[in-house]
């Protein structure tokens, strides 16, 4: 009996040392993913932004320098690219730079049109919603723990300067992408520069509106040929060099909505069905959890009562190259019409907490949507976010 005894100590003792040390690893392991528990308990806060304090190119620079130097650890700023007169194009990559393990990453960028000053906005805000949170609340600690997030403020410095929709060519840069390149029912007509020195940013078109039905108000600009311009080539080679990339988001004012691919009047491939029904799924989420409404592919998108159709964007061109998940986010409502930069800018911070609801939808659920699946998590958000509608 003494003999059987030890034989089954021994034995315990055994499986107890594999167990335990299964265990421990498995520890280990959800240690590298979440942050202490006494720093994962409290609710997210946001930035401490005013109304009427927006970031130029050279305030969105200092800004950049304060992330970097606060969250060393958090924070890489560099560039991409210049534009026609030589601006850097910034970028920020946000991640937690102490784990190591592989990531999901994402890109999101804003003001492609430079007189859309919230597109940029949104982009910063998002930035210091992060990094603020990091280590206070669980579900921004995960995120940085296991994904790298790109985000480029100012696609368009020049234009966002002088308060263009164009660059400095008068190109309209999110038609100078190689996907339904100069089609004139898509919006755009390839002039580039007349004799390469002057610069017709775009033509009206209130005739053929009216005879054609649902013919684009106006033909942009989209260069003399696909990537013609400085500011999208630079965003094409940096794409390539992403690592397991996603999801993208372009952002811009003011339609009030998030419009997946295409715009188009005939879209020039058809998606698959399983990936209408994640962009479905999506749209559906947003009308749910949002004040914003969302355009599914192919169906252009009803603007001041009428449908129009767009195409040749950046977002038709991340999901042509790369087959991911790609947006256009119209942050901002109609009655903000930014064209040729005459649009109005006020109540910012409400329109930035209108914004945040879509991001966290979309980086709580990258690892779904970066294999198409379902994208279920339910983002967890502030106090306040997403806020009353205006006048609601």
């Amino acid at each position: 009996m003494k003999k059987k005894s030890v034989c089954i100590f021994i034995v315990t003792i055994f499986f107890l040392q594999i167990f335990t040390g299964c265990f421990e690893e498995e520890k280990k392991q959800l240690n590298e993913i979440l942050p202490p528990k006494s720093k994962i308990d409290y609710p997210a806060i946001l930035p401490d932004w005013n109304d009427g304090e927006y970031h130029d190119y050279y305030d969105t620079m200092d800004l950049l320098q304060e992330f970097q130097i606060n969250y060393p650890n958090l924070v890489n700023i560099f560039s991409i690219g210049k534009s026609v007169l030589g601006k850097e194009i910034w970028c920020i990559r946000i991640t937690n730079e102490n784990n190591t393990n592989d990531k999901y990453s994402c890109l999101i960028d804003g003001c492609i049109h430079g007189c859309e000053w919230e597109a940029g906005e949104a982009c910063l805000y998002l930035t210091e919603y992060i990094l603020i949170n990091n280590e206070k609340n669980c579900t921004i600690s995960i995120i940085l723990n296991t994904s790298e997030i790109y985000i480029i403020p100012l696609l368009n410095p020049d234009g966002r300067q002088v308060d263009s929709r164009f660059n400095d060519n008068g190109i309209d840069l999110n038609r100078n992408f190689d996907i339904d390149f100069g089609r004139i029912r898509g919006g755009c007509i390839p002039l580039g520069k007349i004799f390469g020195r002057s610069v017709i940013k775009y033509i009206e078109t209130p005739r053929l509106n009216k005879w054609i039905k649902n013919f684009p108000p106006y033909l942009s600009n989209c260069g003399r040929s696909p990537f013609s311009e400085t500011e999208a080539t630079s965003i094409r080679e940096f794409s390539k060099t992403i690592d397991e990339i996603s999801f993208y988001v372009n952002c811009h004012t003011a339609a009030h909505c998030l419009i997946g691919p295409w715009g188009s009047f005939k879209p020039p491939f058809e998606i698959p069905q399983k990936e209408l029904n994640i962009f479905s799924y999506i749209d559906n989420w947003v009308k749910d959890n949002t004040e914003y409404t969302s355009y599914r592919s192919g169906q252009g998108i009803v603007y001041q009562g009428e449908k129009v159709y767009f195409s040749g964007t950046s977002a038709d061109w991340f999901y042509q190259e790369y087959r991911i998940p790609s947006f256009a986010f119209e942050i901002l409502s109609e009655d903000y019409e930014m064209w040729m930069g005459q649009g109005k800018h006020d109540h910012l911070v409400h329109w930035m907490k209108t914004t945040l609801p879509v991001f966290m939808y979309l980086l709580v659920n990258i690892e779904n949507l970066h294999h198409w699946e379902t994208p279920k998590i339910q983002p967890v958000l502030p106090e306040g976010v997403p806020p009353i509608p205006l006048g609601g």
